[in-house]
């Protein structure tokens, strides 16, 4: 894509390394879980330090990555995420997912088989104590309610926004074009994150929703607050420093799984680096690369 951002650049780190590997169409994707514990991630529940994983909400069982509320009594606003430790910038993303169960006693109405992924995130570390939600670009996970219709793989923006073809949209979520999935069945997705150029969304094999230059927002859940609800959902750390950067693009950042009080599964989940030597001449270009990191280039 040619877009050409009209806001200043959030640049955080450079592309993140890849494998070489003999064969330049072979695409070399990795896993981001073991199927044995939660090496690689760290966990921030509002209210708790870094890495306390209260009540053991995140648990690995049976090759799969489980929310898990089985040791609550209530949620008590105990909105968590698990983000992996390595940021990355262009990139496709594919994971399984499933809603099981019933809601935890204290989540809200909307939170009913309700998570998500968050791209572009800010560390783990980089939350307050009591933050609820990271400022990220989230992929909303929606199950089907038996009544009606309810798409996934929307996007919400906390303390973000983004481009609509060339408008910017200030929505806290637009929904896809998704289908709507009831019951506990299992439902493949994907991301396709393109640095500060743009995300797409995919279900079960089709786009269901594309848009353009995320930004950090006019506010953390909407710019109709005039920037005054950045302490919704727990006061974020530095809201200044956001706040003063609003309007610019943010081109890259860290995955995070999202515990929203409603039992969730996750496997399979795969990154494909998009970013790498794309000198044909190396030994390590892959055709797939769209962003050169020349100084990765091995001959």
């Amino acid at each position: 894509m040619m877009y050409r951002p009209i806001f200043l650049a959030v640049i955080l780190t450079a592309c993140q390394p890849t494998g070489s590997s003999s064969n330049s169409d072979q695409e070399d994707w990795i896993s981001l879980f073991n199927g044995v514990d939660l090496s690689g991630w760290d966990i921030k529940i509002a209210g708790y330090p870094l890495n306390e994983n209260y009540q053991e909400t995140f648990i690995v069982e049976d090759s799969m990555i489980r929310i898990s509320y089985d040791n609550y009594e209530e949620f008590n606003d105990a909105f968590g995420h698990m983000y992996y430790q390595t940021p990355y910038s262009y990139y496709k993303m594919k994971f399984d997912y499933r809603f099981t169960g019933e809601q935890l006693k204290g989540g809200a109405s909307w939170n009913v088989r309700n998570s998500g992924i968050m791209y572009h995130s800010q560390s783990a570390a980089s939350n307050e104590l009591g933050q609820g939600f990271p400022v990220s670009v989230e992929l909303q996970l929606l199950g089907g309610l038996n009544n009606g219709e309810r798409t996934t793989a929307n996007v919400c923006t906390p303390g973000t926004a983004v481009m609509m073809g060339d408008t910017i949209n200030y929505d806290h979520c637009i929904n896809s074009e998704s289908a709507t999935y009831h019951g506990d069945q299992w439902i493949h997705a994907e991301a396709i994150i393109l640095g500060g150029e743009s995300m797409s969304f995919l279900v079960e094999g089709d786009t269901v929703l594309t848009f353009q230059s995320p930004l950090v927002g006019g506010g953390f859940i909407s710019k109709e607050f005039d920037g005054k609800d950045w302490d919704n959902f727990g006061i974020v750390r530095d809201k200044e420093s956001w706040i003063s950067k609003s309007g610019s693009i943010l081109t890259e950042g860290y995955i995070a799984l999202q515990a929203e009080s409603h039992p969730i599964d996750f496997k399979n989940l795969e990154l494909l680096n998009l970013c790498g030597c794309m000198d044909p001449e190396a030994r390590n270009y892959k055709t797939y690369f769209v962003k050169d990191k020349r100084s990765e280039c091995k001959y």
